[in-house]
């Protein structure tokens, strides 16, 4: 197999287990014992599922399913609910349930910006602190009704995809720029010190998935660089190349050829050296413009360069090098009080930030939200905010000590849930005040996120279910083929009858064809929906 065929194989994922974290035990908090398990339905609602789930594409495959009534919580349909299985980005349904319960729907991050020295006559004699306390969007998503903006293809996905990923029409450098014009307005317009980004709320980490994935409290543009490429008009010319957002500090080496009309697209993007890359391949002439990203791995380093290039177009000259690494300490974490905030930024409400993580299954933001639920308890480890995460899930009545967690985001090879543990989440979560922005968070079938493209758009289930979508695979490099490990689902659905149900379905060890993708299984999963939609009374 060649290395390209490796790729390929691995692109297929949404939530490719790329790192490995050491197995963490939850929280073994005592809760009550799940609710026995009533007969497994009859007739035909139960002969349409068994139908789709035996068949014999998956006679070495293992499902999971629990499908009850939201309000009595009566069994309507189940099948192995206590079985371990690999969630996927369903993970992300807890990760973002944690993260809820902990901040409230309505908290908002502040980046303040603090100046250590004197200022005379618009001259600061000493440096500027930028302090990252956790925005994962740093108003780089910020859209013009005060919410986040995403595309149903999420760019940070462009690389391991290869599908339509797109940008948000949006700046990814709002919050920095509004934060330099607020030093301008507090009377500094020069800087004789340096320019530094305190990035010490919690150590960098790794996560899980596809996707950039250096966990840090800065995070700008989704700690990449976006690079379009758009084919000539004829075969044989140069595609052009922009990035976003524009800076000197990554360099890229794009060499990209116009192939001729109709040629797929092979484009990658490979990292060479710290902040060097290489793109080469071709696309096809008349194509539509291609994406891919460039991940940093130096999150405060290239916050700081944006920020200084911010800082001189709002009139800010700054004499520090953003190619020189900074050569003032930072100051004690307690020595704040003492400094003078010049600037500061605040984040759109948390429930818009879960809307993105969950709507585009978001790998970076959903890893972090661990990390973000340690910091608020003084702590500042992934295992902490886990065992924390445990603590909450244990207080809803999801019986923690049966499932497994060690990543936020779903694809740690030690992510287990059942169909029972995610059932029990989604009708605690249903009975919540701040329920509405749960839901609102979720993917609807046929209409937006991950189940945008579920079902056909004259579906009758169309707009009637929202739920959590989750894909996981690994190369089968004996069969050059992969192995999906995890083709997931897990919500609400509003039958035709309008009676409220609540589901979690998992199909686990799924070898696909060679060259194959999740895509039946993805359409597998939306046929169960729509069966559940017309057959439930």
């Amino acid at each position: 197999m060649t290395a390209n065929n490796v790729f390929t194989i691995l692109a297929m994922n949404t939530t490719l287990n790329r790192r490995r974290y050491a197995l963490l035990a939850l929280a073994t908090l005592a809760v009550g014992a799940a609710a026995p398990l009533t007969a497994r339905a009859e007739g035909e609602l139960a002969a349409k599922i068994d139908a789709v789930i035996d068949s014999e594409i998956y006679k070495h495959s293992k499902w999971g399913i629990l499908v009850v009534d939201a309000d009595s919580g009566e069994t309507v349909y189940a099948r192995n609910p206590e079985t371990l299985c690999f969630p996927a980005s369903v993970t992300k349904l807890y990760s973002c349930a944690a993260a809820l319960v902990a901040y409230g729907p309505d908290y908002r991050f502040t980046t303040p910006v603090y100046r250590r020295g004197a200022v005379k006559e618009g001259t600061l004699s000493g440096d500027l602190i930028l302090v990252a306390q956790g925005d994962l969007t740093l108003g780089g998503r910020n859209d013009n009704n005060g919410g986040l903006a995403f595309k149903d293809h999420d760019h940070t996905y462009a690389n391991w995809l290869n599908t339509n990923s797109e940008l948000t029409d949006t700046d990814p450098l709002a919050g920095l720029t509004e934060l330099a014009r607020q030093v301008y307005k507090a009377g500094i317009h020069r800087v004789d010190g340096d320019v530094l980004i305190d990035d010490r709320l919690f150590p960098r980490a790794r996560g899980s998935g596809s996707g950039p994935d250096v966990l840090s409290p800065i995070v700008i543009n989704d700690n990449t660089l976006d690079v379009t490429i758009t084919p000539a008009a004829e075969p044989g010319q140069p595609a052009s190349i922009t990035v976003r957002p524009a800076t000197d500090f990554i360099q890229v080496d794009a060499r990209v050829e116009t192939a001729a009309r109709g040629t797929a697209v092979t484009v990658s993007a490979e990292r060479v050296a710290p902040f060097r890359y290489t793109i080469r391949g071709h696309v096809p002439a008349g194509g539509k413009p291609v994406l891919r990203i460039c991940p940093v791995d130096d999150p405060g380093s290239f916050a700081r360069a944006l920020f200084i290039r911010c800082l001189q177009n709002e009139g800010v000259t700054v004499t520090a090098s953003a190619f020189r690494p900074p050569t003032a300490e930072l100051p004690e974490k307690d020595a704040y009080s003492q400094l003078a905030r010049v600037a500061s930024f605040s984040s759109p409400p948390l429930s818009e930030l879960l809307k993105v993580t969950l709507k585009v299954s978001h790998n970076l933001y959903a890893s972090t939200l661990p990390l973000l639920l340690a910091v608020q308890e003084g702590k500042h480890s992934l295992a902490d905010g886990l065992r924390r995460e445990g603590q909450i899930l244990a207080k809803l009545g999801v019986d923690v000590p049966t499932i497994s967690f060690e990543s936020g985001a779903g694809g740690g090879n030690g992510d287990r849930v059942t169909a029972r543990t995610t059932v029990q989440l989604l009708r605690a979560m249903s009975k919540r005040p701040d329920f509405a922005s749960y839901e609102a968070a979720l993917p609807v079938l046929g209409v937006d996120g991950t189940l945008a493209d579920a079902v056909s758009s004259n579906s009758l289930a169309r707009g009637n279910v929202r739920a959590k979508t989750g894909t996981y695979g690994d190369a089968d490099l004996l069969n050059n083929r992969m192995l999906l490990r995890s083709k997931a689902i897990a919500g609400y659905v509003t039958t035709e009858t309008r009676r409220k149900l609540v589901f979690a379905i998992f199909v686990n060890d799924v070898p696909l064809a060679r060259g194959a993708n999740a895509d039946r299984e993805g359409k597998a999963l939306g046929q169960l929906c729509e069966i559940l939609y017309r057959n439930v009374r």
